[in-house]
């Protein structure tokens, strides 16, 4: 079994001044990374900032013999962002590994939310792994090696009172992963997604107290150096919590297909409950997976033929 190590690799993990980022930050260090700490050291609503979070983070970095460097850019901000991957090249050379961490919460149900509450929230969780990664995409590509990570959440998959905001960023990682992949695997890129469950400053309130101690950011980190390892998966949702790890995944049902005849609302209704019946599921690899096997379907339910330059 080989040993993760980051030995002469350079990470940047944003919102690593605390929580979940500065346990990230710590064990890429403790295996050899040299690593840009980024925090604009807000509070978690968003408001304020300051740059001693991640200079205390850097600090223990150094006292342990490490190599790390902090930085304090807003990740919403493109320019402040772009500055952030252009010091971090100047300094160490070259960029490895980008940790997509930052992130707010503003929660309140969707009835009372404001849309400024909304969008900060996705400028925030969103924008700001989409401003990071663009940041770096070229280098990465021009170098043909990189290791991504953007963090989701369970309120993305599955939802979460209150959080239709945080709940809305999170999700979009998805779309943002699956593309990302197929672009960027050729080139050496291997893009993944950590859905995380840590008590933190984010989340201990909305936790019970006697939970706290299972669920600390040291139990995710081992999973989050393995999506960025050398022999890193791709492509793949690593839940994490408490030391506990598993893979989410999204299938789509075997499904049904409709004769001209019989396609109507009615006729898809009646059927609803074998069209959502998992047993036959699978993973689609791409979106023309999807068009492809509805392409088939309706083929054969019809009696078409197709020649292969047709699927």
């Amino acid at each position: 079994m080989s040993k993760v190590d980051f030995t002469g690799r350079v990470a940047i993990v944003t919102g690593a001044g605390v929580g979940l980022g500065r346990s990230h930050a710590l064990g890429l260090a403790a295996r050899g990374a040299k690593v840009v700490v980024n925090d604009l050291g807000a509070s978690r609503d968003g408001s304020g900032g300051s740059s001693n979070a991640a200079q205390s983070v850097v600090d223990e970095i150094r006292a342990n013999g490490g190599h790390a460097i902090a930085n304090g850019a807003n990740v919403a901000d493109a320019a402040q962002v772009q500055a952030m991957a252009d010091e971090a090249i100047a300094e160490f050379g070259q960029v490895d590994i980008l940790v997509n961490n930052a992130g707010i919460l503003r929660d309140k149900t969707f009835a009372k939310m404001t849309l400024e509450d909304f969008q900060l929230v996705m400028d925030v969780h969103l924008m700001g792994s989409v401003n990071c990664t663009h940041a770096l995409w070229r280098h990465m590509v021009e170098r043909e090696y990189g290791r991504i990570v953007f963090t989701t959440s369970a309120s993305g998959m599955y939802g979460n009172f209150g959080q239709s905001n945080y709940g809305a960023a999170k999700s979009a990682m998805l779309g943002l992963m699956n593309v990302l992949h197929q672009e960027g695997n050729r080139k050496g890129i291997r893009v993944n997604m950590l859905a995380p469950t840590a008590a933190t400053r984010m989340t201990e309130e909305l936790l019970p107290p006697a939970v706290l101690p299972l669920l600390k950011p040291e139990t995710i980190t081992p999973g989050l150096l393995c999506l960025v390892a050398e022999d890193a998966p791709a492509k793949m949702i690593l839940g994490a919590g408490g030391g506990c790890f598993a893979e989410t995944k999204i299938y789509e049902t075997r499904g049904v297909a409709f004769g001209d005849d019989e396609l109507d609302a009615d006729s898809v209704m009646a059927r609803m409950a074998e069209i959502r019946d998992p047993e036959g599921q699978t993973e689609m690899p791409g979106a023309f997976d999807q068009t492809n096997k509805y392409i088939q379907m309706a083929a054969k339910l019809r009696g078409i033929s197709l020649d292969q330059k047709d699927q």
